[in-house]
């Protein structure tokens, strides 16, 4: 054969070899997948780690997971509220698009108990049909366990091939029965996971998401010693330390996985379902609040309830360091299912964030989000606007928020000590959203409420609005 026919054939092989390999999978080869870690802080407020800038709670766990992380210190989740926040975590959607708006169906004297309970299998019954993490995951050889929080029935309805929640309509199956010990009483079951998928040397997704630092406040005494201080109130001291047991709890996953050996090979990310301002006696709230959250916080969308730290740390291929823009927990699906290949769809809400996690650049900065807040009880399991309370839009330094007509449920409570009319804040200025500029800046406020209506057109009108 002359040089140049020797050179044509191994071109030519060479690139059918390419072709044939670059076709077989879209995603990478899984010697070379990493692993996927996702911890979830159930009822925890944006400002209480040390890495955010808090003077007494001690996180040095997740101080070490920040520092090697991408931190995007402005993140956020669109619904303040549990199981809707969870449900948009693991399909990249917001609750108006996958139909959990809210924690349980609305209780209903007029249905009978089997009536009720088959409301509760109709809601379930919608991850059903919707995509998640672990079902994409599944198809590229993933293993992949649930433990903690989980509202959605049995933890195989999600897709994991692993899981602690027999779900309902098991005892004590409403939002993750056994899962909820993790963490409280122990890491075995997901040490053990680990161990397992390290042992048959196939890429792992674990869903960490205890029922840490949420109520009941009950810290090891150890813990709580540390906090107990004269003109400190029981309370606060009680979940000061709560922030830190969940905080040891996440150590010992990282220390396993650096232990292991696999911590080079696995993707760490962490963000929060929503947020918790701990109420005080000196707060001298109504005594409805006796569920230990005060106002602005939990099942709201001011800061206290939606705002949250989210990080991503992946040795080797991330930058570490702060990012400057806003991120959502809608991104959580797009990116980690893009950092194994998968190709996401675009018509997703959310962002895939590896271009501003590998390079601490993307492809122009993103300047709104967007989010939404239902009654705590679904009045329609299949009108999701009925529900509706809140809605609010962040662009730039500004924050909207408008309010909507509801009906009332047995946690209305919450909204009732809310202003109704449109909010504005400056968060550059007023992170804590003290000052309502809403008045001050009228044509802004009608063009952030615009904006909305793009996001998702709605029939109603907000309170203030003609």
């Amino acid at each position: 054969m002359r040089p140049n026919s020797l050179v044509c054939s191994i071109v030519l092989f060479i690139t059918f070899a390419l072709m044939v390999s670059g076709s077989s999978c879209h995603a990478q080869s899984s010697e070379t997948r990493p692993n996927i870690v996702l911890i979830l802080s159930d009822d925890q407020a944006w400002t209480d780690y040390q890495f955010m800038g808090h003077e007494c709670i001690q996180t040095p766990h997740l101080d070490r997971l920040a520092a090697r992380s991408a931190v995007f210190r402005r993140g956020y989740t669109p619904t303040p509220l549990c199981r809707p926040s969870l449900m948009t975590i693991i399909t990249g959607l917001y609750a108006h698009q996958h139909g959990v708006t809210g924690n349980d169906p609305k209780p209903n004297k007029s249905l009978t108990e089997a009536q009720y309970s088959q409301q509760k299998l109709d809601l379930i019954s919608k991850v059903d049909s919707l995509s998640t993490i672990p079902k994409e995951l599944s198809s590229l050889g993933y293993i992949s366990m649930q433990s903690g929080k989980w509202w959605e029935g049995n933890f195989r309805r999600g897709g994991f091939t692993h899981g602690m929640t027999r779900g309902f309509p098991e005892q004590g199956g409403r939002h993750g029965d056994d899962g909820l010990t993790i963490g409280r009483q122990g890491m075995k079951p997901v040490i053990d996971f680990i161990n397992t998928a390290t042992s048959e040397k196939k890429p792992f997704f674990l869903w960490y998401a205890p029922m840490l630092p949420h109520t009941p406040h009950n810290p090891p005494e150890r813990l709580l010693a540390k906090y107990q201080k004269e003109g400190r109130a029981p309370e606060l001291a009680k979940y000061y330390a709560m922030c830190e047991w969940f905080d040891e709890s996440c150590g010992q996953i990282l220390t396993h996985l650096d232990q292991t050996g696999i911590a080079d090979d696995t993707i760490v990310m962490y963000v929060t379902d929503n947020g918790w301002i701990q109420s005080t006696p000196d707060m001298k709230l109504p005594a409805a609040f006796n569920h230990g959250f005060a106002p602005r916080s939990k099942q709201t969308v001011y800061e206290g309830g939606i705002r949250t730290p989210i990080m991503v740390s992946w040795p080797g291929k991330i930058v570490p360091g702060d990012r400057s823009i806003l991120a959502t927990t809608l991104d959580v699906y797009p990116t980690l299912l893009s950092a194994v290949g998968v190709n996401v769809a675009k018509a997703l809400p959310g962002r895939n964030l590896l271009p501003w996690i590998t390079a601490n650049a993307g492809s122009g900065d993103r300047d709104q989000l967007f989010g939404e807040s239902f009654a705590h009880d679904i009045e329609d399991l299949n009108r999701p606007e009925a529900s509706l309370q809140y809605r609010w839009t962040i662009q730039n330094k500004w924050k909207l928020i408008v309010s909507y007509d509801a009906p009332e449920d047995r946690y209305a409570f919450v909204h009732k000590v809310n202003e109704k009319a449109p909010q504005l804040f400056d968060l550059t200025a007023d992170p804590f959203e003290k000052t309502n500029l809403a008045l001050q800046n009228p044509e802004l406020v009608k063009s952030l409420e615009a904006d909305l209506q793009k996001e998702w057109t709605v029939s109603k009108r907000p309170i203030g609005f003609p």
